[in-house]
């Protein structure tokens, strides 16, 4: 049997067939360090692919139950920004088509910020729809957090174009008339949910990062308006911003310090 070069080999390996394939036993007894390199990176990037293509499927489990039902448009629903003393709070409502895969998608928490970016490009180029809903720190002040995040995810839905038949959201209730299915954790566990939780992070990252140039001196773009010791220490030196939520009790602090 023919000798291949190690160039022909890394051409070969991804149009070779299953294990009963000849050139699997000729590759694999083939002793030069160079193929066997090679064989070692190709296998793994396999396991690889196996492992993302079994997560899709784990992420699925509620849209096929849906999608068996009768119901086509299927939108997630989540949010990021809940949490911090500065920013809005951001909500993202995601239609993908049933015939989506998108390779490495997970809950955006569990991803890197550059995998979150990649993403995101590809989310927006496959999605049936997409919508964005944001409230701002004025507004979670008046309203407080809770309600403001529902307004938030409200108004990602409204967004949507077309409109959705049904929504899965991660833990919380929609204030819309659509029928839903609230899910613990649910970025963890619908494809449909962890597309909105990238879509969510991503928008509100790069918002962050836009008031960072505005206040270079509070390091948004670090923090991304968290209450870390760099940001107290931030707001203990220069006082609060427009964009800060003076409900929250250590921005509430450093405001009652400054009269």
């Amino acid at each position: 049997m023919k000798r291949y070069t190690v160039k022909e080999i890394e051409a070969l390996l991804p149009e070779l067939g299953g294990d009963d394939d000849p050139r699997w036993e000729m590759l694999r007894g083939d002793e030069r360090k160079s193929v066997r390199a090679l064989l070692a990176r190709f296998m793994k990037q396999k396991e690889r692919e196996k492992a993302m293509r079994q997560r899709w499927e784990e992420l699925m489990r509620y849209e096929r139950e849906l999608y068996a039902a009768g119901i086509e448009r299927i939108a997630g629903i989540d949010e990021a920004g809940r949490g911090p003393l500065a920013g809005p709070v951001v909500a993202a409502a995601v239609i993908l088509p049933p015939d989506a895969y998108l390779p490495g998608l997970d809950d955006s928490k569990r991803l890197t910020a550059a995998k979150r970016e990649a993403l995101f490009a590809q989310i927006e180029a496959c999605a049936v729809a997409v919508g964005i809903g944001i409230v701002s720190a004025a507004e979670i002040d008046e309203r407080n957090i809770y309600e403001a995040t529902k307004q938030a995810m409200a108004k990602a839905v409204h967004a949507l174009s077309p409109s959705p038949d049904y929504l899965l959201v991660d833990a919380m209730a929609v204030p819309c008339a659509l029928p839903q299915r609230r899910l613990i954790k649910g970025d963890a566990n619908s494809v449909s949910i962890a597309a909105a939780s990238i879509m969510a992070k991503v928008t509100r990252d790069r918002l962050m990062k836009d008031l960072d140039r505005r206040y270079p001196q509070y390091g948004f773009s670090r923090h991304m308006g968290y209450g870390t010791p760099e940001h107290l220490e931030a707001i203990r030196r220069y006082g609060i911003t427009p964009e800060h939520r003076r409900s929250f009790a250590p921005v509430k602090e450093a405001a009652g310090a400054e009269n």
